[in-house]
């Protein structure tokens, strides 16, 4: 069995934009027995929160980001089969419509809840980033998804959210509404009648709750 990395070299990766290294490191994660939740939570996923912040801060610009996400996408490519190796059952737990709000181009983090949550039995419709509010209002009445997942990375397209929750009720719909993303929290998904969860692996069981 191979020597694990740390964790901080798994965000370093990221936060350097450095592609072949992250693959590299998620293939030596896994070979070395770490557990895959692990290795994105406390590693990768920590790397493109960094990136993240570092570019809403002015410090980090489009070639940096672009650089950090396809990073997070490199070391994901490795460990999606062993997240996916959970997968099993003909008859998913619930089915859940889930995307990145308007204005907002972040994918990874969104990705992997829903990597994670059809892993674990649910039937997930993924309409991916920059998605309009109406856009997850007819998919959720098409699909007859109970759960609506929603992400914002950015402080500038949390309000999305808000207006999302507001259409599926208009709509008539009776779903629960997910929200994540670095900019919110209980606190804001509490005062626009949203769920709020803080990683993926607690929107997993988040989705869980609401589907019992």
């Amino acid at each position: 069995m191979s020597q694990p990395p740390s964790f901080d070299s798994l965000r370093l990766a990221v936060v350097d934009g450095d592609v072949d290294q992250a693959a590299a490191l998620a293939a030596q994660a896994l070979a070395a027995g770490m557990d895959p939740l692990e290795i994105i939570e406390r590693g990768f996923s920590e790397g493109i929160r960094e990136v993240g912040e570092l570019w809403e801060e002015g410090e980090y610009f489009l070639p940096e980001l672009i650089q950090g996400a396809e990073a997070m996408q490199a070391a994901m490519d490795v460990l999606r089969p062993a997240l996916e190796g959970g997968a099993g059952g003909s008859e998913p737990i619930g089915r859940v419509v889930i995307g990145t709000v308007q204005g907002d181009l972040h994918d990874i983090g969104k990705s992997l809840v829903g990597t994670l949550l059809a892993a674990h039995g649910f039937e997930v419709h993924d309409l991916g980033a920059d998605v309009p509010v109406e856009a997850f209002v007819e998919r959720a009445r098409r699909t007859g998804a109970r759960i609506v997942a929603a992400s914002a990375l950015l402080t500038t397209t949390m309000p999305v959210q808000k207006r999302l929750v507001d259409a599926l009720a208009a709509a008539g719909l009776e779903v629960r509404v997910m929200v994540g993303g670095a900019p919110t929290s209980p606190a804001w998904a509490a005062e626009i009648g949203a769920h709020h969860a803080e990683n993926a692996q607690r929107a997993v069981e988040l989705a869980r709750e609401l589907s019992a």
